[in-house]
């Protein structure tokens, strides 16, 4: 991959996760967007890769397979990106399985909760609809709530109503997600490195620890840019990456309409020419 500056997106999601686009929906908002490398990384599924690349024709753009796994220890919580894996694999097929039955859990709960603390309830159809879904979440049962009428907007539904339900210990841990894509062949990279839970924001010394012990673990890259991020967020993972000579990549999080991201929107095109980092993980990563 030569230095000239390319629009990348390697961090979105599609409806086999939180997103609203279908994986072929998807493709199509790919190359409108003159996007040339992309990901898509739903979380806790591996099956958005497979569809996606039986799809792809030739002179379509770069296709890295990924995913985005929620994890949590007792120094926080992560969102571990694994990219270039193989999907049908035994490593991806557990770690899969694990966070797909923890979401399942966690979705139930938190019916149970809204029910009990606040009387919100569902039609079965519609209950029955959410969990077949493939990888149900928070934004699926906020949007349900809108849907009733008992919150004014998914945002809302979640800050004042779902997010005060606590899970305590049920998490991937980092080190089993990191380990199982390492496994598969894959590149484990930290999401959106200085976002720790809700709205804690991780900098300096706290922020270089918790890089340090990732990458104990096996972590071999960090989204250095991200649709959230500011110039001056930007310099210091770029900073911590050369540094540490990890992997960097590019990531907008792009959520079709259940977010007010665009694709492409990583800060990318403020580098004026590709990192270094960014440079190897395409090279690393397109198989």
């Amino acid at each position: 991959m030569e230095k000239r500056l390319r629009n990348i997106d390697l961090h979105m999601h599609t409806t086999v996760s939180d997103g609203t686009d279908t994986p072929e929906m998807l493709i199509g908002a790919v190359k409108a967007a003159g996007i040339e490398v992309f990901s898509a990384t739903d979380h806790d599924a591996v099956k958005t890769g497979l569809i996606i690349r039986s799809l792809l024709e030739p002179g379509d753009p770069v296709f890295i397979t990924g995913a985005e796994f929620s994890c949590k220890d007792e120094e926080g919580k992560y969102h571990i990106l694994g990219y270039g894996f193989d999907p049908s694999g035994a490593p991806m097929a557990g770690l899969v399985r694990k966070g797909h039955a923890l979401r399942m859990k966690k979705v139930a709960a938190r019916i149970g909760f809204i029910k009990s603390e606040f009387g919100f309830e569902f039609r079965k159809e519609d209950i029955d609809s959410l969990f077949a879904l493939d990888n149900p979440g928070k934004p699926h049962i906020a949007n349900l709530m809108v849907k009733y009428g008992y919150a004014t907007d998914k945002d809302t539904a979640m800050r004042e109503y779902l997010n005060r339900m606590r899970f305590r210990s049920e998490y991937v841990r980092p080190e089993e997600a990191i380990s199982a894509v390492t496994a598969a062949g894959g590149i484990p990279v930290l999401a959106h490195p200085f976002y720790g839970s809700g709205d804690e924001l991780i900098l300096g010394d706290e922020m270089e620890d918790r890089l340090r012990r990732l990458m104990e673990m096996g972590l071999r890259g960090v989204e250095a840019f991200y649709s959230g991020f500011s110039a001056k967020l930007r310099e210091n993972m770029l900073a911590l990456a050369r540094k540490y000579r990890l992997y960097v990549t590019a990531g907008s999080d792009y959520h079709g309409s259940n977010k007010l991201v665009t694709l492409g929107d990583t800060g990318l095109r403020d580098a004026g020419e590709m990192p270094e980092g960014l440079i190897r993980f395409l090279k690393d990563a397109v198989k």
